[in-house]
């Protein structure tokens, strides 16, 4: 499968890069893995927390593993600058593992994207901390969160 371009594309102005980013959010909250899989290079390189992936059979296979383990799967992503090629995000997302247990995780990335619009880096530092179900924050049906719904500023986080 070859690269297909995916806009906007570098250079990145703050409406582009913002909508980057809501790009991003959706199509890591309608987990299918194949489908995320496309908005990166066929050699896209990663780091997420500890693990380094190549390509995209490598991230299909990791976002399936993901997303079996995380129940329930709520993400929102920020921008937080852009220059050029490149665009940092802060996010958050909510999910629960097999015992019921609630977790927010959050993070922030690094991206590059070459002249297609793809992805070709992403690093990625996230954090894990357990919270319990009344502390949960992220309330909207599976998939693409509503526009009405708060952002990350707006929750404060």
């Amino acid at each position: 499968m070859s690269d297909q371009a995916r806009p906007p594309s570098p250079p990145f102005t703050r409406e582009t890069a913002t909508q980057k980013v809501r790009m991003a959010e959706d199509g890591w909250n309608g987990r299918n893995p194949q489908g995320v899989s496309l908005a990166y290079t066929i050699d896209s390189a990663w780091r997420n927390r500890n693990e380094f992936l190549s390509g995209r059979a490598e991230i299909v296979a990791f976002l399936t593993q993901k997303w079996a383990k995380e129940h329930e799967y709520r993400l929102i992503k920020e921008l937080w600058a852009f220059e050029g090629n490149r665009i940092a995000v802060r996010f958050a997302y909510e999910w629960h593992d097999d015992v019921g247990q609630w977790w927010r995780s959050y993070g922030n990335e690094n991206w590059e994207f070459n002249e297609l619009g793809l992805m070709q880096k992403r690093y990625a530092s996230i954090n894990d901390l357990a919270i319990q179900t009344s502390q949960r924050l992220f309330h909207w049906s599976q998939g693409r969160r509503p526009d009405e719904h708060p952002g990350l500023t707006e929750l404060g986080l």
